[in-house]
C-alpha cells in the first residue's frame, strides 16, 4: 500500500516532481493506521491498529500494534511507546528494533480487553519493558 491509498485528504498527492521534500512531513493519523511494522531484520511484526494521544499535551503516547494470529484472529495487541517506532520513508512502514521473541513475550492485551492506559503503574510497566538496552537507538 502507499500513502495515496490511505490519503483521504489528498495531502500526499502533491510534490510528485523534482521538488519533492525530503524527510518526514506531518502525516494524518488515518494514513498511519494499518501500516505494517517490521524489525531491523525485515521480519514482519504486524500492523498499527490505533495511535493513542495524550489529550493534555497533544503528544502521541503509544501505537497499538497487532501481532500474531491468522487473519487478525488470535492476534495480541501491544502498546508500543511512540518513540520506539521509526518510519521508513522509502518502504512506507514502521521499524521497531525488537526481535520477534521479545515481542511475543511483551505485556499485551486482546482487542476486547484494553488496559487503562492512564494508569501510572501500567505506564511504568510498559516503559520499563520497552526501555531495555538492546532496543535503545
Amino acid at each position: 500500500m502507499n500513502y495515496e491509498v490511505f490519503d483521504t485528504y489528498a495531502i500526499y498527492h502533491q510534490d510528485k516532481g523534482d521538488n519533492k521534500a525530503s524527510g518526514v512531513r506531518p502525516m494524518g493519523i488515518d494514513t498511519l493506521i494499518g501500516r505494517n511494522v517490521c524489525n531491523q531484520n525485515g521480519d514482519d511484526l504486524g500492523n498499527i491498529k490505533e495511535i493513542m494521544l495524550d489529550i493534555a499535551t497533544g503528544s502521541v503516547c503509544y501505537a497499538v500494534l497487532s501481532f500474531g494470529g491468522v487473519l487478525g484472529i488470535g492476534s495480541k495487541f501491544f502498546a508500543v511507546p511512540w518513540y520506539r517506532l521509526k518510519f521508513h520513508t522509502e518502504k512506507k512502514h514502521f521499524v521497531l528494533n525488537v526481535d520477534k521473541s521479545r515481542l511475543k513475550n511483551a505485556p499485551g492485551f486482546d482487542k476486547k480487553h484494553w488496559p487503562d492506559m492512564a494508569d501510572k503503574s501500567w505506564n511504568k510497566k510498559m516503559h520499563s519493558y520497552w526501555n531495555y538496552s538492546t532496543i535503545n537507538g
